[in-house]
């Protein structure tokens, strides 16, 4: 008697397996340009320590001045560094042409950043109680808002 394969299973590991392998061809495909990963990694850094401190200013009685001081350091210190990233036009990421086409409106804003980001760590430094940062940490928000309004790409 001839006996018969079960070629179901063969045929589910093999697919299985080119699966895999086309997801391991696509993401070494897609890597990200060096200049938009810098930038986007600073800016997501900036958007944890902006988080760290949102909450604080959200419940006040969570208010810890040695945090709020640390993280508003940190965002007036790396504030200048993501804008040398931006040079090449052709690393887009989610940035949109008006980073080139209004380069000087775009230098203002990240000129703006710095400015209020020093601020708030001015603020911070002496600061008591979200009293003390709540003027300059809304300034900060509002910089950030201002610029991904008209140079970054909106997320469908």
């Amino acid at each position: 008697m001839a006996q018969v394969s079960n070629n179901k299973s063969f045929k589910s590991i093999v697919g299985v397996t080119l699966i895999a392998a086309a997801l391991g061809l696509t993401a070494c495909s897609t890597s990200v340009d060096p200049d938009v990963k810098a930038r986007q990694d600073s800016m997501k850094s900036w958007g944890d320590a902006m988080g760290v401190m949102g909450d604080m200013v959200k419940a006040p009685d969570t208010f810890d001045a040695a945090v709020f001081k640390e993280q508003a350091s940190f965002l007036a210190e790396d504030a200048a560094n993501p804008w040398s990233h931006f040079e090449n036009q052709e690393a887009m990421g989610n940035a949109t042409e008006a980073v080139w086409s209004n380069a000087d409106g775009f230098s203002a804003e990240a000129d703006n950043f710095q400015k209020v980001t020093a601020e708030l760590n001015a603020a911070a430094q002496s600061a008591t109680s979200v009293e003390d940062v709540q003027p300059a940490f809304g300034e900060v928000g509002a910089s950030c808002k201002s610029c991904h309004t008209e140079f970054r790409a909106k997320n469908d």
